[in-house]
């Protein structure tokens, strides 16, 4: 198929990804291509230009100082993703149709549901977030414009009341997330924002007693500057934002990775992260993320509740690294993701033919 894949465009789809959506829309750009399909990427500047696919440039914008001066006027990052997003529709708008057979849309953003109908190819959108208003504005007007898919149930389930959706869990390509030893230190990763709960984590292992490393963007500097920081020594060591190569050899070394978010996490991509290097997961039942771990490959705990988080990664320590490996071999992989997509690819355009 030639396929038009959406991303994100307020962060680039590369190394070190900004987060699980970017990790997911990188490897479903290098599996459907190495698939066969013909692939262009819509994403923010500085995205991976070694992907096998063509890269769709964003439509920039500078408003005039007459159009700033209005008090009531959206910032400058609102206007650019809002710029791009509407370039791209009207593009596709035109031309859509002697270009791709199907659009995919990772983005979060409310135009390209919006705009769906103007286009002349069926769109596939990927839900990745719990609701949210701009989306929820665009699918009021026309809710049937675009097949939907969920990355958990958790997340079909909560967007149910404005759209249905098919469960697509997101996958990794295990090759690059390989087993290890673990007994080193225990690992959070992600982004560092209050969200998040990294802080829980720091607290949790300081009663566990046992060592523990940060890993991931600190994507809200005040809150890494005020909470995180000044929590760090005595056994609690921050190791920047790692590559993907990076972070699974820092994954492969730690006895158990902690996850405590804070919100209802729509999926839990570092999670699987950990699940493939063998590494066993303790962290906070919320969202989909008993999804991810299920019964047997770590142990989840009431969420905020750090004095059972502490004896969750005491107890994770015990479990097989090879069964939790067995577990994302069999819940998160790449090819069956791929598989999935393709098959609601092959649904979407066959039912746009028919009409």
């Amino acid at each position: 198929m030639r396929i038009c894949l959406v991303a994100s465009s307020r962060f680039p789809i590369r190394e070190p990804f900004a987060g699980g959506l970017e990790a997911m829309t990188h490897t479903m750009a290098r599996g459907l291509a190495a698939r066969g399909h013909d692939v262009t990427l819509f994403a923010g500047p500085g995205s991976d230009t070694s992907l096998p696919v063509r890269m769709r440039p964003l439509d920039t914008f500078s408003p005039s100082a007459a159009a700033l001066a209005d008090r009531f006027a959206p910032g400058p990052e609102w206007l650019a993703e809002h710029h791009a997003y509407l370039g791209l529709m009207l593009d596709l708008a035109r031309s859509g149709d002697e270009r791709f057979d199907l659009i995919h849309n990772n983005s979060l953003h409310h135009l390209p549901v919006a705009m769906s109908s103007a286009v002349d190819v069926p769109m596939v959108t990927t839900l990745h977030t719990p609701p949210l208003p701009f989306i929820e504005s665009a699918l009021a007007l026309d809710a049937h414009a675009s097949t939907f898919v969920a990355v958990s149930e958790w997340t079909s389930h909560a967007w149910r009341h404005v759209v249905p959706s098919t469960v697509i869990h997101n996958g990794l390509e295990l090759a690059t997330w390989q087993v290890g030893d673990g007994g080193g230190p225990v690992v959070w990763s992600g982004r560092l924002v209050p969200e998040k709960g990294a802080h829980d984590a720091i607290a949790a292992c300081r009663q566990a007693g046992l060592p523990l490393v940060l890993a991931g963007p600190a994507q809200d500097p005040g809150y890494f500057r005020e909470v995180v920081e000044p929590l760090l020594g005595d056994g609690v060591e921050y190791a920047g934002h790692l590559s993907q190569r990076e972070l699974a050899q820092l994954l492969r070394a730690a006895s158990v990775a902690v996850v405590t978010p804070l919100w209802d996490e729509p999926y839990g991509l570092v999670a699987a992260e950990a699940l493939a290097s063998g590494t066993p997961v303790a962290g906070y039942a919320r969202g989909g993320l008993p999804e991810v771990v299920g019964p047997h490959a770590g142990i989840l705990v009431r969420p905020g509740d750090v004095a059972a988080l502490a004896d969750a990664i005491r107890r994770a320590v015990q479990l097989d690294r090879a069964a939790v490996r067995r577990h994302a071999e069999a819940h998160c992989d790449a090819e069956t993701m791929i598989d999935a997509y393709e098959r609601l690819y092959t649904r979407a355009v066959r039912t746009d033919h028919a009409a």
